[in-house]
């Protein structure tokens, strides 16, 4: 696939498991709010029932008061209608008015509690996405755009509220409307009321041939929404780079080829609205005609076979009407069940996102870690993790029973043999609490990936990972992570003060309890400088402050906690020498009495490190302390030359392996997670 061509929409399978979305959806959401809809549908009926009163009214009063027929109303009996013409005249009138006024307050309630209901169901989706979207693994991410979930939150969740709000309580009207008439029709003139409601089955039909088309559309439409939202929010977050390397006219082709793919998609269901409507129309206004002219020879006394006796004016007058009122919402049938078909592929996407299963989850029996007595041994037992084919982290071997001696889980069946793209193999060491352990190799070697299976941001393939004693799969997340914190090597900093970002994840902390966690990270002299000291916003991502500054202000958030353990993933990327001095104090003092472990490119970082372990391939290829390690004069002691710029006296064998590394990286690497 070429940079030019959309992704292939990664939700597809779970959205193909969707069975009646509109439906689950309905039945899954808004229970709360049901008293609302059911207030609607009945309003939505009563306004519809009332609309039909003033056509039958008036055909009562052209036949009974300026006619020869006696006067009379449908479900009225004699001896409560008025006597006398001019009675029957106002009486009629009033009724008239009395019916409409009624309408239309019935249409005020209809109108105000479906949109209640609706904007409610649309909140509860969308908060349910979100709420979903959270808890699934880090695995999900790595495979799936921000714009594509963008889209499902965004867009798919407001074309349902539009379905919801206004063509729901269309289509229930319409129904209503549609028997309310037939019903009229055929107790006034069973013969006259075919000619009218003939137009019914045969719009029926044309509407089945249009949903059958119209349905695949709207699903294309809404994956090309997400294609769209995908590479804009890409090109605006890395707006940047594009203007550093002149590529605006590059960018605006490649924006103008997913805009136009979206245009092309849309511009198909838009032809077929093109005649589905029109036609729609054309059937439903030949209903009149059909009526008008049928009943109006009838009237006039013309031969027609299949309709003996005669008919009045008054009574052919309101065939007229009901004909016309029919009309125009059978007319609406096409906008009801375009916003039908939109709002069905919208929910088949909403709904595919909640079919996703989260692997990294609690189990059954999880067991909570009191975070005030985790003492920080870490054990890592023979561990291994790798991706299928395409990213997907393969499924766990949590599922497996594990043997009770080692805890070391083993593929059986053939069902977790070993993935294709390993990232990590046999991983196996022991870590004391209050140690500091280093770990140093080259990029791609498994260092970040290590770290992320501790706090089970993935879990392990193989193998166990051990938090004083406890398999990290059998205690809950929620107090596994509350006992670390993590300080990853891409620094977030959400939109908003100093303070606020420090103190996000401990709400309760007081404001000195802030300070002295950005005392401790080295920020406190910076933040003070700053226009508004911790009170100073620092825009989205952080980008008012500078590398150094937002890796000090994750490090402060951190230590609000106050983790039993501490994991630093390249605490010192993208700083200068001066700040990587300033990081290195603040690391020195907080990994004192807890087990910490720092990922560094930078070798000097973890110089007075505890432990050093190193990695390459996936593999721990050597484990010591710096002097032993330079000792040994193996991959450590070359990185170390590379750093104090010993080029010249690297073995060619080391130079090898590296060029061979670069070569795997350049062809999509083992990990893709830049450690």
């Amino acid at each position: 696939m070429s940079d030019d061509e959309p992704p292939e929409d990664l939700l597809t399978e779970y959205r193909e498991d969707v069975d009646r979305p509109m439906w689950r959806l309905f039945a899954e959401y808004g229970h709360g709010d049901r008293r609302w809809f059911g207030v609607g549908l009945l309003t939505s009926v009563a306004a519809r029932g009332l609309q039909l009163v003033p056509p039958v009214v008036l055909g009562a009063v052209i036949d009974g008061v300026f006619g020869a027929e006696p006067y009379g109303l449908p479900l009225v009996p004699a001896s409560l209608l008025p006597q006398g013409e001019a009675a029957q005249f106002w009486f009629s009138a009033a009724l008239m008015a009395v019916a409409m006024a009624l309408a239309a307050a019935a249409n005020f309630v209809r109108q105000s509690t479906m949109n209640l209901f609706s904007h409610r169901v649309k909140h509860e989706v969308r908060t349910a996405c979100y709420r979903k979207m959270q808890r699934l693994d880090m695995a999900f991410f790595d495979e799936h755009r921000t714009g594509e979930l963008m889209s499902v939150l965004n867009n798919d969740t407001n074309r349902l509220e539009l379905f919801l709000d206004n063509m729901m309580g269309a289509a229930i009207q319409l129904g209503v409307l549609i028997l309310g008439i037939g019903g009229v029709l055929l107790w006034i003139n069973p013969r006259l009321a075919l000619v009218t409601l003939a137009v019914i089955p045969v719009a029926a039909v044309f509407t089945w041939w249009f949903m059958r088309l119209v349905e695949s559309a709207y699903a294309d439409i809404r994956s090309s929404v997400g294609d769209l939202n995908t590479r804009l929010e890409n090109n605006l977050a890395g707006i940047e780079v594009i203007k550093t390397a002149g590529t605006e006219e590059y960018e605006d082709d490649r924006v103008e080829d997913v805009s136009y793919t979206y245009f092309q998609r849309d511009w198909r269901s838009l032809r077929l609205n093109f005649v589905y409507r029109p036609g729609l129309q054309l059937l439903t206004s030949f209903a009149f005609v059909a009526t008008f002219v049928v009943g109006g020879l009838w009237v006039l006394g013309a031969p027609l076979p299949l309709f003996p006796g005669e008919v009045s004016v008054g009574r052919l007058v309101t065939f007229l009407l009901l004909a016309q009122r029919m009309t125009e919402p059978l007319a609406q049938m096409s906008e009801i069940v375009d916003r039908y078909e939109d709002a069905k592929a919208s929910a088949t996407r909403i709904l595919g996102l909640m079919n996703v299963p989260i692997a990294v989850g609690d189990r059954e029996d999880a067991v909570d870690l009191d975070p005030d007595r985790v003492r920080g041994h870490v054990e890592y037992d023979d561990v291994s993790f790798g991706y299928e084919d395409g990213g997907a982290q393969r499924a766990p071997d949590s599922e497996v029973p594990r043997t009770s001696n080692s805890g070391t889980s083993r593929a059986q069946d053939g069902g977790t043999s070993r993935a294709s793209n390993h990232v990590l193999e046999s991983v196996d060491f022991e870590i004391e609490p209050g140690q500091t352990v280093g770990l140093v190799g080259p990029t791609g070697a498994g260092k970040s990936t290590t770290l992320k299976l501790l706090v089970r941001l993935y879990d392990v393939s193989e193998g166990a990972i051990r938090v004083d004693g406890h398999d990290v799969r059998d205690v809950t997340l929620d107090s596994l992570r509350s006992a670390m914190g993590y300080v990853s090597q891409d620094t977030f900093l959400f939109d908003g003060t100093v303070r606020e970002n420090v103190r996000y994840g401990s709400f309760d902390a007081s404001d000195a309890e802030v300070e002295e966690a950005a005392r401790m990270a080295e920020a406190h002299e910076f933040v003070s400088e700053l226009p508004e000291g911790y009170d100073t916003r620092v825009g989205e991502r952080g980008v008012k402050l500078s590398g150094g500054q937002r890796q000090r202000v994750s490090i402060a958030r951190v230590m609000l906690r106050d983790p039993a353990i501490l994991v630093l993933d390249e605490a010192t990327s993208d700083v200068d020498t001066e700040t990587e001095m300033l990081i290195q104090r603040s690391i020195d003092r907080i990994s004192a009495d807890r087990t910490t472990f720092v990922i560094a490119h930078r070798l000097s970082t973890v110089r007075e490190a505890d432990r050093i372990l190193v990695l390459e391939n996936g593999r721990v290829v050597e484990d010591g302390t710096h002097e032993r390690l330079l000792a040994e004069d193996g991959l450590y002691a070359n990185l170390w030359s590379v750093q104090a710029g010993e080029i010249d006296e690297l073995p060619e064998e080391f130079v090898e392996r590296a060029s061979r590394r670069a070569a795997e990286r350049t062809m999509g690497g083992l990990e893709g997670e830049g450690d």
